[in-house]
């Protein structure tokens, strides 16, 4: 009976009729809804997010036929819509600058298929010799590798489709109409990156928060693990400060050939100016995190300077809501000003140690780039720090 009893335990199963409970199974199966399996909801916001994008592209390449169509009068203008779709596109860079660019490409490669077209005819060797030539000169021309596949494109295209005309550089008309088509949609039908930029915003200052937040934990517990977390999301900034510079580089750009975004170039400016004090400012929390890794190591609490590192990520929220309403700078301003006035390492900590006294000094700063985000011109800045 014994024996029974000790193989029922080592199996790990209860006996038959015992009456004790079954054992919960290892694994369970979970269900799979038609939502998990497909979820329209990302392909929706991408739609969402290109509305703007797509209505400019067909405004434009549709003028762009129809001038070449009944105007002009050419019977299969399939070029001029192709450089207008191509040179507008759907990407993130919409700068007039970077359209232009494209639009000079493709109209280089239609040129040079047309004039091997005149001299050396069509076949499966001149598509060989207009695409060599086509990307050697591209290059040369260009750094932009966009700008000689481009290029190379519209080669390829001249030289395999034939024309519905025998007039010579018929195509090249068409080429020209589509490239002046998505020039002036650029600036008529303006793609205003707003609300990319909020997006690239508000993804920048939360996690600069969190940044913040980790390292001010950091000190006031004398936690190491959390401060090195504090550094790789410190680190972690830099690609999102060069999204948000991207942005709003594309915004200034069109703001200065678009008549209807005349209004937004203060607003604009304004942004240039947070933009360069947050890169800054980025730059000396990564200063601020590498010394407090180095400096929590001893696992000493510093609660004087967590909260000073914490006056400053609500000082930079500050600087983030005078984004949207300039009135709130002055109450920026003041708050830095507030905790400028703190960052003395000789005083805010008496006794403090050589590396406590770094990681005051590396605040300065940190502070100085706040204040120009949130509007005081430098040398008012720089002078708000009490002289060491």
């Amino acid at each position: 009976m014994s024996d029974g009893a000790g193989r029922s335990a080592g199996s790990g199963e209860p006996e038959a009729g015992s009456g004790s409970a079954s054992l919960p199974p290892i694994t369970t199966s979970i269900p799979v809804r038609l939502r998990d399996r497909f979820d329209p909801r990302p392909g929706l916001r991408r739609v969402r997010n290109s509305a703007l994008p797509i209505v400019q592209i067909v405004v434009a390449a549709t003028a762009a036929y129809a001038f070449a169509y009944f105007v002009v009068g050419h019977q299969t203008p399939l070029l001029a819509g192709t450089v207008t779709v191509a040179s507008l596109g759907l990407v993130r860079d919409a700068r007039p600058r970077r359209v232009f660019e494209t639009v000079i490409g493709m109209i280089l490669g239609i040129l040079i298929a047309e004039i091997l077209l005149l001299v050396a005819g069509r076949g499966w060797w001149q598509v060989g010799l207009a695409l060599s030539v086509t990307l050697i000169v591209a290059r040369f021309l260009s750094p932009q590798a966009s700008f000689a596949i481009a290029a190379a494109i519209q080669s390829l295209i001249v030289l395999i489709i034939p024309a519905s005309t025998s007039v010579p550089f018929s195509r090249m008309i068409d080429g020209v109409i589509g490239g002046a088509a998505a020039l002036l949609a650029t600036a008529l039908i303006p793609r205003s990156p707003r609300g990319e930029a909020r997006r690239d915003v508000a993804t920048l200052f939360r996690a600069f928060d969190g940044a913040v937040m980790s390292l001010a934990i950091a000190l006031r517990t004398g936690d190491r693990a959390r401060a090195e977390r504090g550094l790789e999301k410190a680190r972690a900034l830099d690609p999102l400060v060069r999204s948000w510079r991207e942005t709003l580089d594309s915004s200034v750009a069109i703001a200065r050939i678009s008549p209807w975004l005349w209004a937004s170039r203060a607003e604009l400016a304004r942004a240039e100016r947070v933009l360069a004090a947050m890169d800054l400012a980025t730059r000396n929390l990564r200063v601020v995190a590498r010394r407090t890794a180095y400096l929590v190591d001893d696992r000493v609490p510093r609660p004087v300077a967590a909260d000073l590192v914490l006056s400053l990520g609500r000082g930079a929220s500050l600087v983030e809501q005078s984004l949207a309403d300039i009135s709130l700078e002055p109450i920026a301003q003041e708050a830095l000003l507030g905790i400028a006035q703190h960052l003395d390492p000789t005083r805010v900590v008496p006794g403090a140690g050589f590396g406590d006294q770094n990681l005051i000094a590396a605040l300065r700063p940190f502070v100085v780039d706040l204040l120009i985000g949130a509007g005081m011109p430098p040398d008012r800045a720089r002078q708000a720090i009490p002289r060491i």
